[in-house]
């Protein structure tokens, strides 16, 4: 089960909300791998930042879900138990889609590549073009 819905889950168990948890990673200067605001909790929770990320770091904590946790002024940053990382890996390689949505068959597109003034010479500016252009249009073919 992913963290996201885990946290969602949590979420629910506690303040009865549904909600999408707002997941960034961690800044360098901070312990933690993801940070979970909790900001949008704190006015159905009617409690400090600090509580509510306390109460959620708990549960997720008490369910196994993370490894440790700690609060910085509103913030729950979240530290992962590696084999999280190692279940994502694998689910992500046994995928044939390998974490590609779907292909749209409904839009059509147009990427355009370069077009050089015929009257002037070619230089790595425009293979530059080009190049971008290509992968554009192959991440567009991805999905």
């Amino acid at each position: 089960m992913s963290l996201e819905i885990n946290i969602s889950e949590v979420i629910r168990e506690l303040y009865d909300v549904d909600s999408t948890p707002d997941l960034q990673e961690t800044r360098k200067e901070f312990v933690g791998d993801l940070t979970l605001v909790v900001f949008p909790f704190v006015r159905v929770a009617k409690k400090s930042p600090e509580a509510v990320a306390q109460e959620i770091g708990a549960l997720l904590l008490s369910k196994g879900a993370v490894s440790a946790f700690n609060v910085v002024k509103g913030f729950l940053n979240l530290s992962l138990d590696r084999s999280t990382y190692v279940s994502s890996f694998h689910s992500f390689s046994e995928d044939p889609q390998l974490g590609l949505p779907e292909k749209n068959s409904k839009g059509k597109y147009i990427v355009e590549y370069s077009s050089p003034n015929t009257n002037k010479p070619l230089h790595l500016g425009h293979i530059r073009n080009n190049l971008l252009g290509y992968a554009v249009s192959q991440i567009l073919e991805a999905n």
